[in-house]
């Protein structure tokens, strides 16, 4: 039985991380929301149609009577079904911790983009969305990648993977936040990565894996939205993109 991916249909988002898992694992998998009355059932799911276990927000996986929410819940549950995470429970729990992280730097590049809600427009908030991306590129981009470049260079079984000797979800999504950052914040990431060259050189071959590669090229990999393209293009991208994450 294919999986069901529950997500936003015309962005990457957080959806974009456990796409990566399930192209890398060749598992069979349905993008719901991109069908038609797709939206009209995830919005009936969220609206608690799952008594049991209903999601708060997408991105929710469905694996037969199993319902899974959260970007960094949904890839420990493949990461181990598909060899995309360590066998052992220590190896495990390192890489959701690793996961976790990501997802924080995830929400803190959002946060640049709607510093006071998500609730309102990036256009009412401009003027602290500034304030908050400019602290981001200077401190935190850098702590984060950092520390990612860290955690290759300790990694006792070598330093082309975060986690074991084997390509885990870990790997594929910080491909997807190097991905996300270099179009978000282009010109910060040109000075930065640089001094980040594991991480750098981990994007490149996890762009190169043969399924990531196929799925790059494919039309099932969503674009970023015109919207974003004209925000960025407005505030000479500095910002733009950041819904992408």
């Amino acid at each position: 039985m294919a999986y069901e991916l529950y997500y936003w249909p015309t962005i990457q988002g957080r959806g974009e991380f456990v796409r990566l898992a399930l192209e890398e694992a060749g598992a069979e998998y349905v993008d719901v929301a991109r069908r038609r009355d797709g939206m009209a059932a995830m919005q009936l799911l969220m609206a608690g149609a799952d008594a049991e276990h209903p999601p708060f927000a997408p991105p929710f996986l469905r694996d037969g009577d199993v319902m899974i929410a959260q970007t960094a819940n949904i890839l420990f549950y493949l990461g181990r079904r598909h060899g995309l995470a360590p066998r052992n429970e220590a190896g495990r729990l390192w890489a959701h911790q690793i996961q976790l992280t990501i997802a924080d730097v995830v929400d803190e590049a959002h946060d640049t983009h709607h510093p006071i809600a998500s609730s309102l427009y990036f256009e009412d908030q401009q003027t602290e969305a500034r304030r908050r991306a400019a602290d981001f590129i200077a401190n935190r981009i850098p702590k984060y990648l950092g520390y990612f470049e860290g955690v290759l260079e300790i990694n006792p079984q070598g330093e082309r993977h975060l986690v074991g000797r084997r390509t885990s979800y870990c790997d594929l999504s910080l491909f997807q936040l190097v991905a996300g950052l270099r179009y978000g914040f282009p010109r910060a990431m040109a000075e930065l990565e640089p001094r980040f060259p594991r991480v750098a050189m981990l994007h490149a071959r996890i762009a190169a894996r043969p399924r990531i590669d196929a799925y790059l090229k494919s039309g099932r990999r969503i674009t970023v939205s015109s919207a974003i393209i004209r925000s960025s293009i407005r505030q000479a991208r500095p910002l733009g993109g950041i819904t992408s994450l």
